[in-house]
């Protein structure tokens, strides 16, 4: 995502949504184990997306319909931070809700299903009988195959792990168009045709000429290349020096980590040019989403680094103001080790996991199930997605249809608070099963037609071949499995810090130093037999080499 929410459908100012916190579900008499007091359940959540937020308002309408359809009042929890030290952290500290919902993948995923293995969860699997909605959307059927051994149907039995949005058909697959857009404006500025630049050589003198513009805005320096909170996404230029997934083949019939190939060498040397240069904003990797958004509301970023709608809602506010600096794409641009002629492979799948904590006891599971197989109903789908039927949209002609007067204020709102305080992309969206986006409701009903142009142009661009949605396993989920992956895992922990340290070393032999250095203890800590473990485990099946961000 590839994070979805950071990525994404809303990236918002973080704030927390209705009073105290509680460690348990509670009533309103403030009594355990969810008990039904005159206000019925209140359930604490925790939405484990960084930059993800909620209503500035208290409860919102679509909260009220949830309350008068499952007897459940919603408390919000919204991670500042990174997602795999938030995972941890609540384990750790038992500072529990009773609800958690995150990325479904990395680091993230690691920590639920540790937590899962622990006996920190909530064994749901003599539930699920009662609750069509959550089993259908862990149905083996469902689940991409890796991710279900590895997540789903790895617990003697039991069932832990509920996956969100995972596609219900091919038609429902998002590609959020991941990639480098330029403002018009500048590129018109410089003499640059985005489309000319294919091949690194040229992003780099693309980069070069912007930086030689001396540009500025509000009497500060604009940065040729940017991104938003905590260095999303401008890494994803790796896909020009590898094949972009995180096991590359080795043409043995073997795969290795991208981390041990030599693209993985010139693709850090790369970054860390343009941070020795100045071609990139030297605080990428440190700014807070907010940060980010300001210097792109300033006009401060020509290129931006992430997936089209995350660019698109971030620059509204001064491409409004601005007319003709819409960011566009560039490219497309070569892609290492892949023949032009291929479509994009894109890792389609569910971007949620969600479970219920130990800290849930009692009535308090029984609140919680009812409540998100609610969600997961087609009816739960839409009001997370379109609002309160009757009041933002209703159905016409079997399809749903936005209510004029909201669809003027949410377009007209750049800010996306009037959004929220309704509360739509608050955080329901994360748990609503099986994504039917197209295939059971109606699309994005809250879209402009503007908006819709230029994810399609967008695409028309990127997208020339086509895209390939990717089913074959992935080794990052077979390793985990082998019996070195816990002595392991802190070494793999560290690649993402390792790459940060070296883009900003001193000199190429001491960026080279740092990830040898990580490479020599990845092996000591059993990189090699893991290795050996997944290649033999992968044997015979379809593997994961190439891949897009999505």
């Amino acid at each position: 995502m590839n994070r979805i929410w950071s990525k994404g459908v809303s990236i918002l100012l973080v704030s927390i949504m209705v009073g105290g916190l509680l460690s348990g579900c509670t009533n309103s008499s403030g009594n355990g184990e969810g008990a039904e007091g005159e206000n019925g359940n209140k359930l604490k959540i925790l939405h484990n997306w960084n930059g993800s937020g909620g209503s500035d308002n208290g409860i919102t309408p679509v909260e009220e319909v949830i309350k008068e359809k499952t007897g459940v009042t919603l408390e919000w929890e919204y991670t500042k931070g990174s997602e795999t030290e938030k995972v941890n952290q609540i384990f750790a500290t038992q500072d529990l809700p009773d609800i958690y919902t995150g990325p479904a993948w990395g680091g993230e995923l690691d920590g639920i299903i540790k937590a899962a293995k622990e006996g920190q969860l909530v064994d749901i699997s003599d539930k699920l009988g009662d609750y069509p909605n959550l089993a259908k959307s862990i149905a083996k059927e469902n689940v991409p195959p890796a991710l279900y051994e590895k997540a789903i149907d790895a617990y003697d039995g039991k069932k832990y792990l509920l996956l969100q949005n995972q596609p219900a058909t091919n038609e429902d697959g998002m590609d959020w168009l991941y990639g480098f857009y330029v403002r018009k404006d500048i590129a018109e500025k410089v003499g640059v045709d985005p489309q000319s630049v294919e091949t690194k050589e040229d992003f780099y003198n693309f980069l070069q000429k912007i930086k030689d513009a001396n540009l500025k805005e509000s009497g500060q320096p604009v940065f040729p290349l940017g991104g938003f909170s905590n260095g999303w996404s401008v890494g994803i230029g790796n896909t020009m020096f590898y094949s972009g997934a995180g096991y590359v083949d080795k043409g043995d019939g073997t795969v290795e980590h991208n981390f041990f190939t030599k693209g993985y060498e010139e693709y850090t040397l790369f970054y860390r040019k343009l941070v020795a240069e100045g071609l990139m904003d030297p605080e990428a990797f440190t700014q807070t989403d907010p940060i980010a958004k300001e210097k792109i509301n300033q006009g401060r970023i020509a290129i931006l680094a992430a997936h089209y709608p995350a660019i698109l809602d971030a620059s509204k506010e001064y491409v409004t103001s601005h007319p003709g600096s819409d960011y566009i794409p560039i490219g497309p641009l070569e892609r290492a080790d892949v023949d032009p002629s291929r479509p994009v492979d894109l890792g389609i799948q569910g971007n949620n996991v969600t479970a219920i904590t130990s800290s849930c006891k009692g009535a308090c599971v029984d609140a919680a199930l009812k409540f998100l197989d609610y969600m997961a109903s087609d009816e739960g789908f839409m009001l997370a997605r379109y609002g309160v039927q009757g009041v933002h949209w209703d159905m016409k002609d079997g399809k749903p249809v936005p209510n004029k007067e909201w669809f003027d204020k949410f377009t007209a709102d750049q800010s996306g608070k009037v959004r929220k305080n309704e509360g739509i992309s608050i955080g329901l969206e994360s748990i609503t099963g099986l994504d039917r986006i197209n295939s059971a409701a109606g699309g994005d009903i809250w879209a402009d037609q503007e908006r819709l142009d230029a994810m399609e142009n967008a695409r028309k661009i990127l997208r020339p071949n086509g895209i390939h949605v990717i089913t074959a396993y992935n080794p990052g989920d077979v390793i985990t499995k082998s019996p070195e992956w816990e002595m392991l895992k802190p070494s793999m922990d560290r690649m993402g810090d390792a790459w940060k340290e070296a883009i900003f070393a001193k000199s190429d032999e001491a960026a080279l130093s740092i990830i040898n250095d990580l490479r020599e203890q990845l092996r000591k800590t059993g990189y090699d037999q893991a290795m050996q473990f997944t290649n033999e485990n992968l044997k015979g099946k379809d593997i994961v080499t190439v891949q897009m961000p999505n």
